[in-house]
C-alpha cells in the first residue's frame, strides 16, 4: 500500500478537531498514554498523527511490516498482544479472526461508526461487522496513454497483443497478476483448482515478452514519464497518476475486477485497546476522513467525509456506478494452490527478466 502524497490541509485538521468535540466522538480531554500502531509505511498525513497526539495526549508508537503475512507471525508469536491497532489486507484479517486475535468491537466507544460507507460492510473477513472498521478499498485497475496506445484498451485480454512489447508495468502482488490470468480465462481469483491455476500459469508466461517493470513503489511515475505506456496498478496509485496527467485514460476491465478493503482491527490483547477507540472515532470524523482520503488516494470508506474532500479528488472516491462488469474479493486459499501460485510468480519474474 502506498501513500497518495498531497498538500498538507492545516484547516480541515482544526476543522476536524473542532466537528470531533461537537459531534459525538471521543471526549477531547487529554488522557496521555501510548498508543501501538501497526501497519504500512505511510499510511497517514503526519498532520493526522500530530493533531492526535496533540488533542489526546496519547504518543502513537507507528510500527510498519512490508507484508500482511510478516503481521500476522507477529502477532502470533506475541499471542495478541503488543500492538493497540492494526490495519491489514482484507485476507489477513480473516486469518486473524479465525486465530482469535482480534477482539469484538465495543461500538459504544465509537459514535461515529454510523459514518462508514455500508458498501465496504459486511464482507467475508468479517460478514457481521463485529471486528473491524474499514480504513481503504480500492481495485486493480489497467491505465494507458492513449498518445501513444493506438487502440482503446477494454479489459486484460488486450494485454497481450503483441503491439505491446516491452510497455507494460505491472504491480508485484502476484495473487492480483496471477488472478489477471485466470480472469481472462474465465476463472475466479480463488479457484483452487491446481490445472486451472497451473492454465492461468502458462498463459501469464506468454504475456512476458510485453513486460517491461514489474514493481510496487511508485509505478505510477514510470507511465507519467513515459518509460511505459500501459501499468496495472493499486488505486491509490491510479489516483496520483490521474491527478499528474488527466488525459491517462483509466480501465475498470471487463473480465472483472479484484476488489479490496483494508480494515482496522484491535488485537486481543491490546496493551492499550482505549487509545485504539480514541484512535478510530477521531478517524471517522468526516474532516479527518477527508484527510486520510486525499492522503492515500484509495476508495473512501467514510460516506460522511465525501462532501468535505476536494473537488479534484471527487472523480475518485469509489467504484463508478455505472461499472458494469464483476467485481470479486481475493480471499484465501489452500496451500497447495498457494504454493502453486508462488511457483508460478517466480517462473513469471524470471521470464520477465525481474
Amino acid at each position: 500500500m502506498r501513500k497518495l502524497l498531497s498538500g498538507l490541509l492545516a484547516c480541515a485538521l482544526l476543522l476536524g478537531a473542532l466537528a470531533g468535540c461537537q459531534s459525538g466522538g471521543a471526549s477531547s480531554s487529554k488522557s496521555g498514554g501510548q498508543l501501538n500502531l501497526y501497519t504500512w509505511e505511510g499510511m497517514f498525513p503526519p498532520e493526522v498523527l500530530e493533531g492526535f497526539e496533540s488533542e489526546t495526549g496519547i504518543k502513537i508508537n507507528y510500527s510498519n511490516y512490508d507484508f500482511g503475512e510478516t503481521m500476522l507471525t507477529k502477532l502470533q508469536t506475541a499471542g495478541g498482544g503488543e500492538y493497540d491497532l492494526v490495519i491489514a489486507d482484507d485476507y489477513i484479517v480473516e486469518s486473524v479472526i479465525a486465530a482469535d486475535l482480534a477482539q469484538k468491537l465495543d461500538k459504544s466507544k465509537l459514535p461515529n461508526f454510523g459514518n462508514i460507507n455500508p458498501v465496504y460492510q459486511g464482507q467475508f473477513f468479517d460478514p457481521a461487522d463485529e471486528y473491524t472498521v474499514p480504513y481503504g478499498a480500492g481495485v486493480q485497475t489497467i491505465v494507458y496513454n492513449p498518445e501513444t496506445v493506438a487502440k482503446p484498451i477494454t479489459g486484460y485480454a488486450d494485454l497481450w497483443d503483441p503491439d505491446f512489447k516491452d510497455k507494460i508495468g505491472m504491480i508485484a502482488n502476484y495473487r492480483v497478476i496471477n488472478g489477471m490470468a485466470l480472469k481472462v480465462l474465465g476463472e475466479s481469483y480463488n479457484t483452487g483448482d491446481l490445472d486451472k491455476i497451473q492454465a492461468a500459469g502458462d498463459k501469464l508466461t506468454e504475456l512476458a515478452p510485453n513486460v517491461r517493470l514489474i514493481k510496487d513503489d511508485n509505478l505510477q511515475d514510470d507511465l507519467i514519464s513515459g518509460e511505459i505506456d500501459v501499468a496495472i496498478m493499486y488505486t491509490s496509485q491510479v489516483t496520483l497518476a490521474k491527478l499528474s496527467k488527466p488525459e491517462l485514460e483509466m480501465v475498470f476491465p471487463v473480465e472483472g475486477i479484484g476488489f479490496g478493503v483494508m480494515p482496522a482491527f484491535i488485537p486481543s490483547k491490546a496493551p492499550n485497546a482505549e487509545a485504539a477507540y480514541r484512535f478510530l472515532e477521531y478517524l471517522l470524523r468526516p474532516e479527518i476522513g477527508a484527510q486520510c482520503f486525499e492522503w492515500l488516494g484509495y476508495y473512501s470508506t467514510n460516506g460522511a467525509a465525501d462532501e468535505h474532500i476536494a473537488e479534484e479528488f471527487q472523480d475518485f472516491l469509489t467504484l463508478p456506478a455505472d461499472f458494469g462488469g464483476d467485481t470479486e474479493m481475493i480471499e484465501n486459499i489452500g496451500a497447495d494452490a498457494q504454493d502453486l501460485h508462488a511457483k508460478i510468480w517466480t517462473e513469471f519474474k524470471t521470464a520477465c527478466g525481474q
